[in-house]
Parts: structure tokens; C-alpha cells; sequence
């Protein structure tokens, strides 16, 4: 399947559809993505400072640990008052390897994307409803790339069930070489004090002749006004008896 029958699916799937976009809020930290569209005319940039992922394993009386540092970041800009552009970039990243007490160094850049996310108005005060069509474009490094280009669609659906507290889900389908992936990202989003709120999500992802893969986050944000965001997450793998652990801190600005 092409990037473009993906983004007229996404078209036509709204034809007739008048939406309007909720209240913006940025997308990061979660693995998901949120309902609400960046205004015509701004440009909101969400930038990983950074995200780091740790990962151990035991084979044949050898030890590897190996830490990832990455900075990914996703620019998001409005191009109708129900639709807008993101360009992604997993950013540069720092790979340290530790095998029987033999450290080595890598480091790389990742893969671009480029997205076109899409709110349906679904005439309801608290739920609200987007489809997000995206392209990974595998022009990073090797080791830091996917290799081949990734295709998916996505729908995100958000219920407020009152002022502090909001659930949704995020379900992602993804096309690579013929091979089928399926995430679902079942999530809670809840205010705490003041500027102060959080969010919990599981992570649950099926690919094709592949275990399945799941996984549990949650992290802390702090407005420091309507366009500036600061948030930290922490979150750990449960799919596997490898220890797998995720974790970062980002800033968000909306221009």
C-alpha cells in the first residue's frame, strides 16, 4: 500500500464530515496521540531532551547491557481548521554496548516521517475522534533505521469523563513488506494540581509471524503556559524475561 491511497483513505474516510477541533494540546510523551489539531498558522514543536532506552540480556555466560540515548522530535502544523502536517525525525542517537565488561560506542541518525492527521467532529461535548496517516521513510543509518519503509494508519478516540479525568485509545496498523503489524494503546490522562498532570498507558503491539510485545508507561507534565509544555516519563517492557526499560524528558512549544 502507497503512502498516498493511505492519506486519500484518510480523505475520503471524512468526506462529509465537518470537524472541529478540540482545545490544542501537544501529543508528546505518550506512545499514543491526542485528538486536537495545531491552529492554521502555528507550528507547535515537540523535542525529546532525550529519551533513553535501557536493555540487558543473558546468552551463552555472556552479559550485554546496552543504553540508547535519542532525540526525536515531531513538528506538527495546521493546514485546515480540522487537518494538519507533522514531519518526524527520530533524531541523532548515542548507542553504548557493555559485553563482559567491553564497552563500545555507536552513534547515527534515524528515520524521517511525514504525516497527515485528520479530527472527525463526532457532535459530542466530551468525545472526540482523529485519524492520523503516516510514512516512515527509512533514510537513517544502519543499525538506526527501520530499513524499510513503514505505512500506517491510525485512529485516536478521547471521552472526558469529567474535568480530571479523560480515557482513551490509540489503534495503529502498520503495512512494511507485505508484513502486518496492529498496536492498540489503551490510555488515561488525568489533571493533578493546578499545572500539574499525568498519564498512564499500556502498550500492546502484534506483528506478523512475531511474539507479541507489550509494555507499560506513565509520566508527569507541567504547563508553563498555553504554549509551553515540560514532561517526563518513565516506562517498562513485559513481554519478555529480558529487562527492557524506557525513559526521557521533552519540552514542546507551540508558535
Amino acid at each position: 500500500m502507497k503512502f498516498a491511497q493511505l492519506m486519500l483513505f484518510a480523505s475520503t474516510a471524512t468526506v462529509g464530515v465537518v470537524s472541529s477541533a478540540s482545545d490544542f494540546s501537544f501529543d508528546r510523551p505518550g506512545t499514543g496521540f491526542g485528538t486536537s489539531i495545531t491552529p492554521v498558522g502555528s507550528l507547535a514543536w515537540e523535542q525529546g531532551l532525550p529519551t533513553a532506552t535501557y536493555t540487558e540480556a543473558h546468552r551463552d555466560n555472556d552479559q550485554t547491557q546496552q543504553v540508547t540515548l535519542q532525540g526525536d522530535m515531531l513538528l506538527r502544523t495546521g493546514i485546515a481548521s480540522n487537518t494538519e502536517l507533522q514531519l518526524g525525525w527520530a533524531g541523532p542517537m548515542w548507542n553504548k554496548t557493555t559485553k563482559n565488561g567491553q564497552k563500545h560506542d555507536e552513534s547515527g541518525l534515524g528515520d524521517v516521517s511525514v504525516g497527515i492527521k485528520r479530527a472527525i467532529d463526532l457532535h459530542d461535548d466530551r468525545m472526540s475522534m482523529a485519524l492520523l496517516a503516516q510514512a516512515v521513510i527509512a533514510t537513517g543509518n544502519d543499525g538506526y533505521s527501520a530499513h524499510d519503509d513503514i505505512y500506517s494508519l491510525a485512529s485516536s478516540v478521547q471521552y472526558k469523563q469529567n474535568d480530571l479525568l479523560t480515557t482513551g485509545i490509540t489503534m495503529r496498523y502498520e503495512i512494511q513488506n507485505s508484513n502486518w503489524a496492529v498496536t492498540a494503546i489503551p490510555t488515561l490522562s488525568y489533571k493533578i494540581i493546578d499545572k500539574w498532570s499525568g498519564y498512564s498507558e499500556f502498550v500492546y503491539r502484534k506483528q506478523e509471524s512475531e511474539r507479541y510485545q507489550s509494555s507499560l508507561n506513565t509520566g508527569l507534565i507541567y504547563a508553563v503556559n498555553n504554549n509551553v509544555q515540560l514532561d517526563a516519563s518513565i516506562g517498562a517492557g513485559l513481554s519478555g524475561d529480558v529487562p527492557d526499560y524506557k525513559g526521557g524528558f521533552g519540552v514542546s512549544f507551540l508558535f
